[in-house]
């Protein structure tokens, strides 16, 4: 198990610093994959960069809500397909399925550009 980083994140990196294994890699390149994943293989799944993220958008996979209410102002990066991305902003109350976001986290690193926390 792992966990998955949602498209309610905005690339703030903190997850990414306090991550012990450091499993968690940006996006590249940003235009095609906007947010930050992590490594399911490199995954230890401790949960520590749950409580780092300042847009709650951190998740166990097995959590990763179907039925998600947006908040007033929270902004979700919308992939529909690599490079293929629509910014939204909530205006509160909208639920949206985060479970959608799953497999880009696993297509990054399988067929993604291929970055591992190594190479950063």
């Amino acid at each position: 198990m792992t966990h998955i980083i949602t498209s309610l994140c905005l690339r703030d990196g903190a997850c990414a610093q306090v991550c012990p294994v450091e499993c968690i890699v940006p996006g590249k390149p940003e235009d095609q994959w906007p947010w930050y994943y992590i490594d399911p293989d490199t995954c230890i799944d401790c949960g520590a960069c749950v409580p780092e993220c300042p847009y709650e958008a951190i998740f166990p996979e097995d959590e990763v809500p179907e039925a998600y209410t947006m908040k007033p102002g929270q902004v979700r990066m919308i992939m529909r397909a690599p490079g293929d991305i629509e910014r939204y902003e909530a205006q509160g109350g909208e639920v949206v399925n985060l479970r959608e976001d799953i497999p880009f986290n696993y297509k990054f690193f399988k067929e993604g550009p291929g970055y591992s926390a190594r190479q950063m």
